[in-house]
C-alpha cells in the first residue's frame, strides 16, 4: 500500500456510500475496534506504523466496505444498550430505537405498583434475532424467566452466542409465531409477564427508498412483510398474547410508523386495554404496548 494511510484518504473511499461525515464516523470505528486506533492515535500518526498483517486487515476490511456491507457485518459485533452483540447477515443488526423499547419495558416493570418485575416475572421475546432483546432483559432482570423465540437457525446459534457471551439465561425456542396452532396455546395459558417483539414490518414496496447495504446484506425474513398484510405478525402475536400473557401482563411491539394507527385498531379489536405509542429519540412514533387487563 503506496498511499499515505489517514482518515480522510479512508474516509474518501466510502463517499460513494456515505456522507462526509457518516464516511468518517464508520472508518473510525473501524480503526478503533479493529485496530484498537483511538483517534488521539490517529491524529498523532500511528497509521503510518501499522505492521503488513494490519494494513492487509484494513484493506480487506475496506473492500467490503465499498462493496456496502455494513462496518458491524465487518467487524462481527454492534453495540446495543452499552453492550456489545455477535452480529452476522443472518440477523438484523441492533438498533438503537430497540434499545429504547427495551428500557421502556424496564420502566414499566420496576414502576409503582407493578409487581410484574417479583419473581417468578417470565418474558418471551418473538423473534429474536441476534437476541438483543432477550438478552438485555436478561441481563437487567436476572431473577427473570426469559424466553426467546426465532424461525431461523442461524439466528437461534448466534442469539445463543450472546447469551452465552454476556452470562445471562435464556431459553431459546425454535417457533414460527405464523405457525403455531391455537392447539397448543393452552400449554402456555398465562404463563408470561411481558411479550416483546421486533418483527418483520417493512412493506416490499418501502424497499426502494432503503439503503442499498441494508437490502442487500441484512436477512430479508427479517425485514419485509407482504404489502396487503403489514400487521401480519402482530395480529399473529397479539391473538396469542391474549391466551399467553398472564393478568394486567404488557405487550410490547416496535413498529412501523406508518401503521400506527391501524395496529392501535387491531389492539383495540382484540380488547386490549392502556394502549400507547411512544416516539423514538428522532420523533418517530416506533414503539406500542397494550396490557391484557384482568378477567380478559
Amino acid at each position: 500500500m503506496n498511499t499515505r494511510l489517514t482518515l480522510q484518504s479512508l474516509s474518501q473511499r466510502l463517499k460513494t456510500l456515505y456522507d462526509d461525515g457518516e464516511a468518517r464516523a464508520v472508518v473510525r470505528l473501524l480503526l478503533e475496534k479493529q485496530l484498537g486506533l483511538s483517534w488521539t492515535d490517529v491524529l498523532c500518526g500511528r497509521l503510518d506504523e501499522l505492521t503488513d498483517v494490519q494494513q492487509h486487515l484494513l484493506e480487506d476490511s475496506m473492500q467490503r466496505l465499498e462493496q456496502g456491507e455494513p462496518v458491524q457485518y465487518v467487524l462481527g459485533e454492534a453495540e446495543f444498550g452499552g453492550r456489545s452483540f455477535h452480529v452476522e447477515p443472518g440477523v438484523l443488526i441492533p438498533r438503537p430505537e430497540t434499545y429504547e423499547l427495551c428500557e421502556w419495558i424496564l420502566s414499566t416493570l420496576f414502576s409503582p405498583p407493578s409487581s410484574l418485575f417479583l419473581p417468578p416475572s417470565s418474558l418471551l421475546d418473538i423473534g429474536t434475532g441476534s437476541g438483543c432483546i432477550a438478552c438485555t432483559l436478561a441481563a437487567e432482570l436476572p431473577d427473570a424467566q426469559v424466553t426467546a423465540w426465532d424461525i431461523s437457525d442461524d439466528a437461534l446459534r448466534i442469539a445463543r452466542q450472546n447469551a452465552k457471551l454476556h452470562h445471562v439465561n435464556v431459553e431459546f425456542e425454535k417457533v414460527d409465531i405464523l405457525q403455531i396452532a391455537p392447539s397448543l396455546w393452552g400449554e402456555t395459558k398465562e404463563s408470561f409477564s411481558v411479550i416483546v417483539s421486533n418483527p418483520p414490518y417493512v412493506c416490499l414496496e418501502e424497499a426502494t427508498s432503503m439503503e442499498p447495504h441494508v437490502l442487500e446484506y441484512e436477512p430479508k425474513v427479517a425485514l419485509f412483510v407482504p404489502d396487503n398484510d403489514p400487521l401480519v405478525f402482530y395480529r399473529a402475536i397479539a391473538k396469542y398474547a391474549q391466551q399467553a400473557l398472564k393478568p394486567d401482563g404488557w405487550l410490547y411491539f416496535e413498529i412501523n410508523p406508518r401503521y400506527a394507527e391501524p395496529l392501535v385498531a387491531l389492539l383495540e379489536e382484540l380488547q386490549y386495554d392502556q394502549i400507547e405509542l411512544k416516539s423514538d429519540s428522532f420523533g418517530k412514533k416506533r414503539m406500542i404496548r397494550a396490557c391484557k387487563e384482568t378477567g380478559k
